[in-house]
């Protein structure tokens, strides 16, 4: 006779330690606004059926907000455990498993936990749901870190360095990656669709965690502005970030031209002119006319010269308020050459 499969309901750092899938059983817009890295969004109630039942518990009772419940998630029973048995597939007969969570921890996890078990799924619980994980993914930004940016003007291949740079010492967080978006009114452009700012968090709060599990002893950032489109940057970060050490790295204007004309290009040019447009009040009138004028001749490199000044004024403004900067000149250097020539340079302490 096979064993009856448990439940148990864990504290976040023991449900962190567990290997099996993530279930989260809240509304899809919940699950948008912000959750689990990783977790897989099985909702027990659409984002309407959510909202009448919550009405129904605010205006007639508890009660009858379960009832409700029931009657709209017993039809759903057949596709439901559908994908309990898609999500457990791949593992052994007898060690099923999964990690489960709500936004409390309350009746949405319960009853999909139950219905798990009863085709022989194990559970497991997150104490506190979705409420802990977000506690927690706070208050990695409070802790001390030690933070190296890596700095520079448009165009000097930053991200591109940060991401090739191999080094056991150096621990990467990728913001624009993490936040789709590369800081500029142009940022947007060929990008994916930005998580909400609380999923940028927790992605955010999950590298930090990882670096905490690394050899690495620094962390090395972009320089950004707190806002990367639709994202922020958490302020304690972004303290931290404001007093961290800098490694500005200089290229040739050439350089920086044609690294930008490789990257927006080929976008398409309406794209390319509304961004133009957002920041028009900012360039002023002939240079938005020379960019426009170029972007529909197709006359790439010009379009960025006459956005080029703009942006190399508002880097210069604000590197003039920093102290501890190293500058490093890679100019004709590729991108090989020039990992080695930062690694290889003596850095100001953290």
């Amino acid at each position: 006779m096979s064993e009856k499969p448990t439940n148990s309901v864990n504290p976040l750092m023991d449900f962190r330690n567990l290997t099996s899938p993530i279930i989260d059983v809240r509304s899809p817009s919940e699950y948008f606004q912000g959750h689990w890295p990783g977790a897989i969004n099985i909702p027990l109630f659409t984002d309407k059926e959510r909202e009448i039942i919550g009405k129904s518990y605010k205006k007639e009772s508890r009660i009858k907000a379960i009832f409700n419940g029931l009657k709209i998630t017993l039809p759903k029973t057949a596709y439901l455990l559908e994908r309990i048995i898609q999500e457990t597939n791949s593992e052994e007969e007898g060690k099923k498993s999964l990690r489960i969570y709500c936004w409390r921890g309350g009746m949405r996890s319960n009853t999909f936990a139950w219905l798990a078990r009863t085709i022989g799924i194990k559970t497991c619980l997150l104490e506190g749901g979705y409420k802990s994980y977000r506690r927690w993914a706070l208050n990695q930004f409070e802790v001390n870190l030690p933070i190296r940016l890596l700095g520079g003007k448009t165009g000097t291949s930053k991200t591109d360095i940060l991401k090739s740079i191999n080094n056991k010492n150096i621990y990467v967080i990728d913001l624009e990656g993490i936040a789709n978006h590369r800081g500029s009114s142009f940022g947007s452009l060929g990008m994916e669709r930005q998580p909400s700012t609380q999923q940028f968090e927790n992605i955010l709060a999950e590298s930090i965690d990882e670096f905490f599990k690394s050899n690495a002893n620094e962390i090395w950032i972009e320089a950004e502005s707190s806002n990367l489109g639709k994202c922020r940057i958490p302020n304690s970060l972004y303290n931290k970030m404001k007093k961290a050490p800098i490694l500005e790295i200089i290229k040739s204007k050439s350089e920086r031209i044609n690294k930008l004309v490789n990257t927006y290009s080929q976008n398409p040019q309406n794209e390319l002119k509304e961004a133009v447009t957002r920041i028009s009040k900012r360039l002023g009138p002939q240079r938005t006319k020379d960019a426009l004028v170029a972007i529909d001749k197709k006359e790439w490199s010009e379009a960025c010269k006459a956005m080029l000044d703009y942006y190399d004024r508002c880097y210069e403004y604000e590197i003039e308020k920093k102290e501890n900067i190293n500058s490093l000149d890679l100019s004709g250097l590729n991108l090989k050459s020039s990992i080695i020539k930062i690694l290889n340079e003596k850095l100001n302490p953290l």
